[in-house]
């Protein structure tokens, strides 16, 4: 995919957050000063367009600060908003890097049931092909056999070892017959699916500590990373997917998917403000190659209609 191409298809991604931040900024530079009631219009345009409330009282603070009183066009709003935003998202944007010694890397990846989890999976597995580091995907999952299912089919389209068991079967020996494969066969990166069940939280999260515990007797250091798969579409609804998994489950960063021409992409920024955890990369479409690490400065532009 080319890098043109790319941009494209991340503009699809937020133009419903772009295009209803124009709308509601529309006549709002008739002042042509940056004064308190110019402000407070754009902090109602940012919140209304789902970067939330925290990150819209930062960006007019800063805007405040920079440019209160002066002269301003439509295209200077934008741009200083464009570096806003910006400075929100630098400090999160981290790709997902295979450091861990000794291999493997263990991934744990979570997210809600039709959150592009399992596709997800693939995709991530993907781009650590493309960098040349050995991969093994694991179906913790055994509660749907839909999702071990899907997540085999992806594996041997990619050409990657799947390590599985039965339908209902127990995932925390999954995981550790996967481990153990894993570092029998050299592997750099072992990507686990889990279940996506939040109907009873302490279900999961009992799960969830028994991988840690089996993980524990065969590498300290594991899971080295537990990624949360949001949907964009959700919009603030993927906030509180945040706030409940990082409880159940100790999220480390985040990859959001589903950036198509129905998504809310500006909650990233109220995510980032918010929480302040690791953005890994964000999906815009079915293709396997249609997970990239995230880009910051293309997304803040998008958002605000300079890209």
């Amino acid at each position: 995919m080319s890098e043109n191409s790319w941009a494209e298809r991340v503009f699809g991604g937020f133009r419903k957050t772009s295009e209803r931040l124009a709308t509601n900024l529309s006549g709002v530079i008739a002042t042509a000063k940056l004064d308190d009631a110019t402000l407070d219009e754009v902090e109602d345009a940012l919140i209304t367009s789902d970067l939330g409330p925290a990150a819209a009282a930062r960006i007019r603070a800063k805007l405040a600060e920079k440019r209160f009183g002066l002269g301003i066009s439509e295209q200077e709003l934008k741009l200083a908003m464009a570096d806003e935003i910006a400075a929100i998202l630098r400090p999160v944007a981290k790709p997902l890097e295979i450091t861990a010694f000794p291999r493997p890397q263990v991934i744990l990846m979570i997210g809600v049931n039709g959150s592009g989890k399992t596709t997800t999976i693939a995709k991530l597995a993907h781009l650590f092909q493309e960098d040349d580091y050995g991969v093994m995907l694991a179906a913790g999952d055994t509660f749907r056999a839909a999702a071990i299912g899907q997540l085999a089919t992806w594996a041997q389209r990619i050409n990657v070892p799947l390590v599985r068991g039965p339908e209902g079967g127990d995932p925390a020996s999954i995981v550790f017959d996967a481990v153990k494969a894993a570092t029998d066969q050299g592997i750099d990166a072992l990507v686990v699916d889990t279940a996506g069940r939040l109907q009873n939280k302490r279900e999961l999260m009992d799960e969830l500590e028994k991988i840690r515990r089996v993980l524990g007797r065969l590498n300290p250091e594991a899971p080295h990373d537990v990624v949360l798969v949001l949907d964009a579409t959700n919009g603030q609804n993927a906030l509180s997917q945040i706030e409940t998994f990082k409880e159940v489950a100790g999220v480390t960063g985040l990859i959001m998917t589903k950036l198509d021409g129905t998504a809310r992409g500006g909650v990233l920024v109220a995510a980032a403000e918010q929480y302040g955890l690791p953005i890994h990369a964000i999906g815009v479409g079915e293709k396997i190659d249609d997970l990239r690490p995230f880009d910051p400065d293309l997304v803040a532009r998008v958002i605000a209609g300079v890209a």
